[in-house]
């Protein structure tokens, strides 16, 4: 269980250094260069995300539990997973109204996710993954808006609903893939669906 906190911690503090020390970003750009600097921090993310999936894997072996949430907590986790997987996807195109509303419809997603998991699984590897993630994400978040309100970060202005629409399918055909099969391959667990 200590690796996967360390694990959740080292792969959160990567993502958050332009929060904490963007002085240290620029640096490292003045020494590597902009593509020395993509490429190295593109590696330590990578290796922070295999050591955290290695660390969860470990750390679920030891079955410590929580809590036990009712089982029709499963289905409010689905539907908040259809929501995540739409600002998913709409992070992927022009901003629509769904990204002009969500503002950051990528860090929303991750919020929406790791919540809707901590719903759902009690098990207490699932929550400090799942709860590392999400206090992350809303760091991040906090992070952006400052950004925003001190001039030294701007959101691109709406383009098109059409792009809505498009995130809109991508988002209900990524949930239904996970439901269908993607889960199970990629996270070794079923999605439960009984009632």
């Amino acid at each position: 269980m200590v690796m996967l906190i360390v694990a959740v911690l080292v792969f959160t503090g990567i993502h958050l250094i332009n929060t904490f020390a963007p002085g240290f970003r620029r640096s490292m750009i003045d020494r590597l260069g902009e593509n020395g600097w993509k490429g190295g921090f593109s590696l330590a993310a990578l290796a922070a995300l295999v050591f955290m999936i290695w660390a969860f894997g470990r750390a679920r072996q030891e079955g410590i539990v929580l809590y036990t949430p009712p089982f029709w907590m499963a289905h409010v986790t689905l539907l908040l997973m259809l929501l995540a997987m739409i600002c998913l996807a709409a992070s992927f195109f022009p901003p629509g109204r769904i990204t002009t509303m969500a503002k950051h419809p990528m860090v929303l997603s991750v919020k929406i996710w790791a919540f809707a998991h901590l719903l759902a699984n009690g098990e207490a590897a699932s929550v400090i993954l799942f709860a590392g993630l999400l206090v992350w994400a809303v760091i991040l978040r906090i992070s952006l808006a400052r950004r925003e309100r001190s001039g030294n970060y701007s959101r691109k202005p709406f383009v098109s609903a059409r792009y809505d629409a498009y995130a809109f399918v991508l988002g209900v055909v990524l949930w239904g893939l996970f439901i269908w099969k993607l889960h199970i391959w990629l996270i070794g667990v079923p999605v439960p669906l009984a009632m």
